[in-house]
């Protein structure tokens, strides 16, 4: 399966989880958003940063994921009425700390906060399987201004 990650180009040599908060992890949970497509990808950057943030050098990683390796789906119907709100992610978190815990499943396929019927794969860093998870490509990418 190939998935894609956008971020600045100086993390893009390795692909490694800041700890830093988001959606589906708390502070100090370790875990890699990528998106089932390039323009998925580019639509999560770009919820999360200011037009300012757009001038930075950015790269697109190619990644990955061994066919054997079968996701873990969270299904849609299982998540909070208002789970794509601030404080909905309250919920999500819990969700994906408990996941990243778990160690059960490499990736976890997630719906997208932005267009719920598209994908995000959530990576397990502490997963035993993490090290067959490999970029094959990084790629430059630029932020269409008008947008």
């Amino acid at each position: 399966m190939i998935v894609y990650r956008i971020t600045l180009a100086k993390y893009s040599n390795q692909l490694v989880a800041s700890g830093r908060p988001a959606r589906w992890n708390s502070n100090g949970t370790f875990m890699i958003y990528s998106a089932s497509s390039r323009a998925l990808a580019c639509l999560e950057n770009l919820v999360h940063r200011g037009s300012e943030g757009r001038n930075d050098a950015f790269k697109t990683l190619v990644i990955d994921i061994p066919d054997n390796i079968i996701p873990e789906e969270y299904p849609k119907d299982r998540l909070p009425k208002r789970w794509t709100t601030y404080k909905g992610q309250l919920r999500t978190k819990f969700i994906g700390d408990g996941w990243i815990k778990s160690r059960r499943s490499l990736i976890m396929k997630v719906p997208s906060a932005i267009i719920p019927e598209e994908s995000n794969y959530l990576i397990n860093p502490n997963h035993p399987d993490y090290p067959k998870v490999r970029i094959i490509s990084v790629e430059d990418f630029n932020f269409d201004m008008r947008i």
